[in-house]
């Protein structure tokens, strides 16, 4: 908790809660004194005038302690909102810097429930700690000196009760305390559920499995509700029991001050009083329990987010980088061997290749032979374990990461649109694009056509995962906001196999006869033969490992494994 904590709160606002809380306990522990001297002195008495002295004091020091509970409240809100705020953008600039490797380990699903339900439930023990757990300790030692003041012979009944309260504590927090941590889990299965389902939908749909992912969520949805049903009977059971322990000293109090009354040993109003500080000494103990029982959900909660903010980050500059020069554009794979985290076999070996400014290389390959692997190693979204990659001849890990894909445009496997308008989703690769840039990318992606018959032009709607487009018209997009962008190398990863046969030629051609693509280095990942049969190098995996490079027609009759890829695809109608 401090730890989370740290750095990200005002001192300075934290100082004036603790002190408004301060007078308020101070306000409020005098206010019983005042009771007892109005009945002691001017009830008894008849003194009307001293009651009305003493009453104008109990209004003032009521008006303070409303006063102060209002401030110290607005100062703990400000306190608890704001370390929210800086835990919520540490964890996001925190993941938004993770590697594939991070972000596989802990899971998105567990992510957003770390970005929003742990984070408040720490802003809600920090307001309770400013609130409660500086109120407890203070009313209760400062009540229980003042009914001691009031009459040595009751505060015996605390021994009794202070006891019993506390075995109650104990066995509350012992049931209570590990169904809370669970809690937290659980909601990650609930978004993890939830979240699949949601994107999932149409599949769902289609293969008519809509009551199993119900009854999916319905048993993560139980197991939460059925956890949260325990930890919070638990809790209401504390509340009338604590009544009936208070209740039960009220009766002890009026009982044995009844008799200390009649003996002329205690006066009404000092038993009213006393009376008064017992409550608060009851209530004290009452917040502390609540505390105790909430307090290790906090710090549950805390550990899962000091896990993301302390996660370390595989893939980050070195201590001392080098600038990309602004040469001719080259890519070499110079004998590059991969695996991924904790994987028993590499998932590539023995990667050897040169590209040059002007060349166009495509990579392919049968399902899971590294196509997507080796690509995502040009951006240094992983790095290698043996070799090196090279963009212009300096080692991608010597290079400052954001010089280097400033020099990179990639163009995902799964095309991703982002809420807003298709200037909006262009501008996102190149912020200074003017629009005749933006509409000669998507001339280029062939997406031109769709957006102008939309009536919006640039300002055409784009959904949330550009949901109210095609599949092809999402990969045409997403490669002209590749396009925008002034790069080195331009990588396409399958970005292709949506498009008709029509549509990727005439793709393929418009890139070759684009002055400044056509000066660059271009990378194509591709599953059929035509979209890389015109490529000026093509590298052919299998498992892994590169099997073969070349040209169409040297491999097609010198390499076993790309003449059944053509064979293969020939015999299901496709020309090479």
């Amino acid at each position: 908790m401090i730890k989370v904590a740290k750095g990200r709160m005002s001192v300075w606002a934290i100082v004036g809660s603790v002190f408004f809380m301060i007078v308020q306990v101070i306000s409020s522990l005098y206010l019983p004194n005042l009771t007892s001297d109005i009945v002691n002195n001017g009830v008894t008495t008849g003194n009307i005038a001293y009651i009305w002295r003493v009453g104008g004091k109990m209004a003032i020091f009521a008006l303070i302690s409303v006063l102060a509970s209002v401030c110290n409240v607005l100062l703990a809100a400000k306190v608890s909102q704001r370390l929210g705020s800086n835990l919520r953008k540490d964890i996001y600039r925190k993941v938004i810097n993770y590697s594939h490797d991070e972000m596989d380990q802990v899971g998105t699903s567990s992510l957003i429930t770390r970005t929003t339900n742990d984070v408040v439930q720490i802003q809600n023990v920090v307001m309770m700690f400013l609130r409660m757990m500086i109120m407890a300790p203070i009313m209760l030692v400062g009540a229980s000196f003042l009914a001691y003041q009031k009459n040595h012979t009751l505060t015996m009944i605390f021994i009794i009760v202070i006891p019993i309260m506390m075995v109650l504590m104990g066995i509350v927090m012992f049931f209570a305390v590990p169904l809370f941590r669970a809690m937290q889990q659980k909601t990650d299965n609930i978004n993890l559920v939830f979240r699949e389902g949601l994107t999932g939908v149409r599949v769902i749909r289609a293969f008519r499995q809509d009551q199993f992912e119900q009854d999916r969520f319905d048993g993560v949805n139980k197991d939460y509700t059925n956890n949260a049903v325990k930890v919070f009977s638990i809790m209401a059971v504390m509340l009338p029991v604590m009544t009936l322990i208070m209740s039960g000293t009220n009766i002890g109090i009026t009982w044995w001050g009844g008799h200390l009354i009649a003996q002329q040993a205690m006066n009404t109003g000092n038993m009213i009083a006393f009376m008064t500080y017992a409550m608060q000494i009851l209530m004290s103990f009452m917040m502390l329990a609540m505390i105790f029982v909430f307090v290790p959900r906090a710090q549950a909660s805390a550990v899962r987010i000091n896990a993301v903010l302390d996660q370390t980050t595989t893939i980050k500059n070195q201590d001392e980088t080098v600038s990309l020069k602004e040469t001719q554009p080259e890519l070499h794979f110079d004998h590059v061997d991969f695996r991924y985290k904790h994987a028993e076999n590499p998932a590539l070996t023995g990667l050897d290749f040169k590209v040059k400014a002007g060349e166009t290389l495509a990579i392919i390959g049968g399902t899971g032979s590294g196509k997507s692997t080796l690509v995502n190693l040009i951006p240094r979204f992983y790095d290698v374990e043996k070799g090196s990659v090279s963009v212009n001849g300096i080692d991608v890990r010597k290079l400052n990461m954001k010089d280097l894909r400033d020099h990179v445009a990639f163009v995902p496997q799964k095309a991703v649109l982002f809420a807003g308008t298709v200037r909006d989703n262009m501008r996102y690769a190149n912020d200074n694009a003017t629009d005749e840039q933006i509409w000669h990318a998507l001339e280029v992606a062939q997406a031109k056509d769709f957006i102008e018959a939309g009536g919006n032009g640039l300002d055409y709607p784009v959904e949330q995962g550009g949901d109210n487009f095609s599949g092809g018209q999402k990969q045409r997009l997403a490669i002209a906001r590749a396009l925008v962008k002034d790069a080195s190398i331009y990588v396409f990863d399958d970005s292709f196999s949506a498009l008709d046969f029509k549509t990727d030629a005439e793709l393929r051609a418009a890139l070759k006869e684009d002055e400044m693509i056509s000066s660059r280095i271009v990378v194509i990942v591709g599953q059929r033969v035509s979209t890389v049969a015109d490529a000026d190098q093509i590298v052919v995996l299998d498992e892994g490992k590169m099997v073969g490079l070349g040209k169409h027609a040297e491999l097609k009759a010198n390499n076993d494994t790309y003449r059944e890829i053509v064979e293969s695809q020939i015999r299901k109608g496709d020309e090479d």
